[in-house]
């Protein structure tokens, strides 16, 4: 399966707690926590290009598979890493936080972001 398409947020739990423990303002927190992200990939074999629109936030960032890569952080500035790819999933570590971007059918992706025992997970649905 390909991780093509534009998807759109369905439910999350773990918000508020998550976004505290990264060190996002409480003001940024109040205001996200309800917003539903669209959130567009485009696959071309081992190259993707994620782009995630929330409010007026857009967090884009550009990565081959395997390849060191800078990817811009949830609370900005780039960090060095290498997304790895296992099936349908993608992992990736920023700094403290480990992500797992998981298509777990054609319509839905779940991505579950971890920072120690903190858990922030995320379903999205297929729009497009």
């Amino acid at each position: 399966m390909s991780f093509t398409g534009k998807y759109q947020l369905e439910s999350q739990e773990g918000f508020v707690e998550f976004m505290k423990a990264i060190g996002l303002p409480d003001e940024h927190i109040e205001a996200g926590k309800d917003l539903k992200s669209v959130s567009e990939i485009e696959q071309n074999g081992d190259e993707f290009k994620v782009t995630v629109t929330t409010g007026p936030k857009v967090l884009s960032n550009t990565f081959t598979i395997g390849k060191e890569t800078e990817l811009e952080s949830l609370i900005g500035g780039k960090i060095k890493t290498v997304v790895k790819k296992d099936g349908n999933k993608l992992t990736v570590t920023l700094d403290k936080v480990t992500s797992v971007t998981e298509l777990v059918d054609a319509n839905t992706i779940v991505n579950t972001l971890t920072m120690g025992n903190i858990v922030y997970k995320r379903t999205s649905k297929r729009v497009a």
